[in-house]
């Protein structure tokens, strides 16, 4: 996976410090979202927090990370589909969110149906979570 995470920043051109390649190694060896928290546990002997939020704030500006705020406004970080780039996310997806084991999956091809809003609203996000159980717990 090394190859993709240095793939992936070329492609940004963003420099490939260690901090960045870990990070995004992380996000590609993981199914789901990932809490700060989650990172710096799974980083600590080698990226401090700063370092952590820093990398994830840059990869949520160039279109690499997706954000899934949650319902305990805490902030849950997922790896975007090839489609989104800096200054413009195409996430608009479902997040499943399983019950058991607690994960948050972006079901990538369950759309966000469209919203009709009242006249002079103007949406800038539209966020969909789905609870229930996924298929690892339910097997």
């Amino acid at each position: 996976m090394i190859a993709k995470s240095l793939d992936l920043l070329k492609k940004n051109n963003l420099s490939k410090t260690e901090s960045r390649k870990g990070i995004l190694d992380l996000f590609l060896h993981t199914n789901g979202a990932l809490a700060h928290a989650d990172i710096e546990k799974k980083t600590a002997a080698a990226f401090d927090r700063v370092t952590v939020y820093r990398t994830l704030q840059t990869f949520v500006d160039y279109g690499i990370i997706h954000q899934i705020p949650t319902t305990d406004n805490t902030i849950l970080y997922a790896l975007c589909k090839d489609d989104c780039e800096a200054g413009h996310h195409h996430d608009e997806h479902v997040h499943f969110v399983c019950n058991k084991c607690e994960n948050t999956i972006c079901l990538d091809d369950v759309i966000v149906p469209k919203v009709k809003l009242p006249k002079g609203f103007q949406p800038s996000q539209v966020a969909m979570v789905v609870r229930g159980v996924c298929v690892v717990c339910k097997n």
